[in-house]
């Protein structure tokens, strides 16, 4: 029986994914590009690479997921005018200062449902508009990195509702731009991409586009998704209070939700589900990048199962160093760019594999930060699934599992967000009529994680230490630039 194709695109930070799977959820091939921080040159280059072993004619749709809230900017001739900004970047700490406390975070959080962070796209809007006029002053269209790319794609000007949840400018209860949002960040509608739902086809592949990835012209290509909202359906988190823990690059808990709603200190960004639906998500901007910091340029390593071997049952929860985590700051809950990564406890017999432990640790501890303010919203978090590439580590698994004492559920497909960008496509091209029917077909579950109750207990005692930490030495870290 002849199958029908669709193309993931997983656009992060230093990479760009490509996942090509079919209508049953096989993953038939991937293909990773490697590019400079500085911009996606290479964004779609390896589709040609990805399709060589099936008929092209087959692939019947596209669907990108990308990092969110980095600002592409362009002018009247379609000319990227700058470097895109992206999602970690913190040189808008005075712009976000500033909506936070002239605009006011009571009025940020009616217009948007959130309150201004460093990362967010508005800032750095404003950082522009302040820093370089000029240029400020040639932007025709805005755009999420991964828009540029549906817009390469398909000449067509869109963004979905999930990532432009992480601009600053959309209403998100009501699924509309903001108006006096516009006007605060000196943004004209026309300036602005058509809002869509994540699976909504926002047209079909243009001839250049055709030709240069010698696929069809009937080839559909979906609006797409943030990352994370990517991520969530690629995990099957698309049900009222289902959860996702991504462990990459950045962390983030991920919890599904069919109502709207907002926590009272916007500690937790309240955005829009690639679903249709809500979700809330707290996110912190060091996760598994912690462990390879520490294992590539401070013990020269990139052997990190070695380093994790003799860290056993008995060690966990009765390490005596801490880690926080916040080595470029740090968004949920703190939102504090001045945050800094701090070892604290260390003593004449700490050994490396102390501080190994105390690096995983520090980020499941901060991790269950966010955890800690959905519960105080009456979220009851059974559960959750766990991805990324930290989630290959089955002592990470083990220790995330037993700080939030809950059971950890591992996808059969670790694909995360090119997965959940396929399977909007599929959606979008009727393989499937929803995004959660689509779902419940096609994410399996190949092992589950159960916390140790002696190991649980232990680390409620030590994650009661780390979270005084922080509050200890908030005000030393400004005084630290």
């Amino acid at each position: 029986m002849k199958k029908s194709y669709y193309i993931g695109i997983d656009l992060g930070t230093s990479a760009v994914k490509l996942l090509l799977v079919s209508a049953d959820g096989e993953i038939h091939n991937t293909v990773t590009k490697e590019y400079p921080l500085f911009f996606p040159h290479q964004g779609v280059e390896g589709i040609g690479e990805l399709v060589s072993k099936i008929d092209a004619g087959d692939v019947k749709g596209i669907g990108c997921a990308g990092q969110m809230h980095g600002l592409v900017a362009l002018d009247k001739d379609d000319s990227v005018l700058r470097p895109a900004i992206l999602w970690n970047d913190g040189r808008t700490q005075a712009e976000t200062d500033y909506l936070n406390n002239v605009i006011g975070k009571d009025v940020l959080s009616a217009r948007t449902a959130n309150i201004a962070f460093a990362g967010f796209t508005a800032p750095k809007i404003l950082w522009m508009k302040n820093n370089e006029p000029e240029l400020f002053e040639k932007i025709s269209k805005i755009m999420l990195p991964k828009d540029y790319i549906n817009y390469r794609l398909t000449g067509k000007f869109t963004t979905d509702y999930s990532d432009a949840s992480g601009m600053l400018l959309l209403d998100v209860k009501n699924k509309c731009w903001s108006e006096e949002m516009l006007k605060v960040c000196s943004v004209s509608r026309s300036q602005l991409p058509e809002l869509k739902e994540s699976y909504d086809v926002t047209g079909t592949l243009s001839p250049s586009a055709a030709k240069a990835l010698g696929l069809s012209e009937n080839v559909k290509v979906v609006a797409g998704a943030g990352d994370n909202a990517a991520a969530a359906v690629g995990t099957g988190t698309v049900k009222d209070g289902g959860c996702n823990i991504s462990l990459g690059t950045s962390g983030t808990i991920f919890i599904s939700s069919d109502k709207f709603a907002v926590d009272k200190f916007n500690a937790l960004h309240s955005f829009d589900h690639a679903n249709g639906k809500y979700h809330l998500m707290g996110c912190m901007l060091s996760a598994a990048s912690c462990n390879k910091w520490f294992c590539d340029e401070i013990l020269r390593t990139k052997d990190y199962a070695a380093e994790q071997a003799d860290i056993t049952d008995d060690k966990l929860g009765c390490c005596s160093v801490y880690f926080l985590p916040y080595l470029m700051g740090e968004r949920s809950p703190l939102n504090d760019t001045d945050a800094r990564g701090t070892f604290i406890g260390m003593s004449m017999d700490t050994s490396r594999s102390d501080m190994i432990q105390a690096v995983l640790e520090g980020v499941a501890f901060a991790i269950r930060d966010s955890f800690e303010i959905a519960k105080e919203l009456g979220i009851e978090i059974n559960k959750s699934k766990l991805c990324g590439g930290g989630a290959k580590s089955p002592l990470w698994r083990k220790i995330i599992s037993n700080v939030l004492n809950i059971p950890l559920e591992i996808p059969e497909a670790e694909e995360g967000p090119g997965y959940g960008g396929a399977m909007l496509s599929m959606v979008g091209c009727g393989e499937y009529k929803t995004v959660n029917e689509c779902a419940q077909a096609l994410v399996k579950t190949k092992e589950v994680i159960m916390p140790d109750k002696d190991i649980a207990s232990r680390y409620e005692m030590q994650y009661n230490k780390f979270r005084r930490i922080y509050p200890s030495v908030k005000e030393l870290f400004k005084t630290l630039k």
